[in-house]
């Protein structure tokens, strides 16, 4: 029997990069994955390959998750958005809208799902912060304060879950090879001054022992165990998974 038969998963931003990555690993593993994505067609098409259920939604309409009810067994907070620029410079509402999307949306789409998963008594919620949970860069104000929030926010799920059989962890990768890292090469370069080319060696992995990008499938097969049964006692803690840069 695979490990996550007969369980339900919901994956946000599900339908490219990590989202996907896992959408198929959980599928691999016998669970029916719902891919919420903002992109229905793209969303569409992989719940087709995976023989699972497309859900088109805009986590940033916050108001229609306020009277959500979400049945799922395993909840991933994928969804996230970037946008580099100093402090002085960034647009506030820019601000507002990388905080709805990486910290509100996941506590409205938690609060939705714990009732279930309390009824059930079982329920595994999976954050996808980031090193910049724990860590911080410059140009990043934004993207660190809600990686920072999303892990206070999954401690606490985890202390009120834990007495009804439902664990909540973080997975914290560096940098990832999926089109959000790529977008950020140029605005890197920019605000440092260098080519594009060198973005890699010198602004992102200059802190890390092994000197390459993360790719989904790795953070796919953490998630995926974290998912599973043998992962039962695993709560109120993150995964980092950044080749060393936080043991600096």
């Amino acid at each position: 029997m695979s490990t996550l038969e007969g369980r339900r998963a919901v994956i946000t931003g599900g339908a490219a990069g990590i989202g996907a990555a896992m959408a198929r690993s959980f599928a691999a593993e016998g669970a029916h994955v719902v891919v919420a994505d903002r992109d229905g067609a793209a969303a569409d098409a992989l719940a087709r390959e995976i023989s699972g259920e497309a859900w088109e939604v805009d986590l940033l309409d916050v108001a229609s998750l306020e009277s959500l009810e979400l049945r799922a067994d395993i909840l991933v907070n994928n969804a996230g958005i970037q946008r580099v620029a100093p402090i002085e410079e960034f647009e506030p509402e820019m601000w507002r809208r990388l905080h709805t999307l990486m910290l509100e949306a996941p506590f409205l789409l938690i609060r939705a799902a714990l009732p279930g998963m309390y009824e059930r008594g079982f329920g595994r919620i999976i954050n996808l912060s980031s090193v910049h949970g724990i860590r911080a860069s410059a140009f990043k104000s934004a993207y660190v304060a809600a990686k920072h929030g999303l892990e206070g926010l999954s401690k606490v799920t985890a202390l009120e879950g834990g007495p009804h059989g439902v664990t909540s962890n973080c997975i914290n990768p560096g940098y990832v090879r999926t089109g959000l890292v790529e977008s950020q090469v140029a605005d890197q370069a920019k605000r440092h001054g260098i080519p594009e080319s060198e973005v890699l060696e010198k602004v992102m992995l200059t802190e890390a022992a092994i000197k390459r990008l993360v790719e989904p499938e790795e953070v796919a097969s953490l998630a995926t165990w974290l998912a599973g049964p043998h992962a039962g006692m695993v709560t109120g803690t993150s995964y980092v998974m950044d080749g060393g840069w936080s043991a600096r």
